[in-house]
């Protein structure tokens, strides 16, 4: 096969790289020449996407008239992938037209923007915040519309590990003479403390 999902795997760091999910789309179908279904099935099992944080600049939403002029072509998929993902939508909850735009790829209010972070989850086929609060956080308000649709995709990811403990567990060993080094510096400290106390005291 031209590319296997269980030998790949691509992660969305928040919303900066998910045009990758349209360019890969873009190569399957038109350079490979997969059938739509196929390609799909593939692009969601490839990619994940981490969102690291609630505030607007992890998640973007860019200017329909700027992927127009540059990425038409992507832009013409990302449509193709909002419509399917409406009709889904619209059988799950028919007639909640309010939802459905909630939960559209492209918002049609004001300048007419794609939602990064809507094209992430549903381009995905896992979802994570970086802390136990947060991903909550994330299922019960940012994304909660897409959480009720696909909770199976919501995951937790405890972001960071204190370099002393990602050393015991990874090398004890180097851990071992990095504990040793420093008792040592903090007996050196401690008696070139006294030596100049006592220095100071005796005048």
């Amino acid at each position: 096969p031209l590319f296997r999902s269980e030998k790949a795997a691509i992660q969305l760091n928040d919303t900066h790289p998910s045009l990758a999910i349209p360019e890969l789309m873009r190569i399957f179908t038109d350079l490979e020449k997969l059938a739509w279904e196929d390609a799909w099935k593939i692009c969601q099992a490839t990619f994940g996407y981490t969102n690291h944080t609630v505030l607007p600049e992890a998640l973007e939403r860019w200017p329909v008239h700027m992927l127009q002029n540059l990425l038409p072509r992507h832009l013409e998929i990302i449509y193709k992938i909002n419509h399917l993902f409406l009709q889904e939508v619209s059988a799950k909850w028919p007639g909640d037209f309010d939802r459905m735009r909630r939960m559209s790829l492209v918002e049609e209010e004001g300048e007419k923007r794609i939602n990064m972070a809507h094209l992430s989850i549903v381009g995905s086929h896992a979802v994570n915040g970086v802390a136990r609060l947060h991903s909550e956080i994330l299922k019960a308000r940012v994304f909660k519309d897409f959480y009720e649709m696909y909770p199976e995709k919501f995951q937790n990811k405890t972001n960071g590990i204190t370099p002393r403990r990602w050393l015991k567990l990874c090398n004890p060993g180097l851990s071992d003479i990095v504990s040793d080094v420093r008792r040592r510096s903090e007996t050196t400290k401690r008696v070139k403390h006294t030596i100049v106390s006592f220095c100071r005291e005796s005048g």
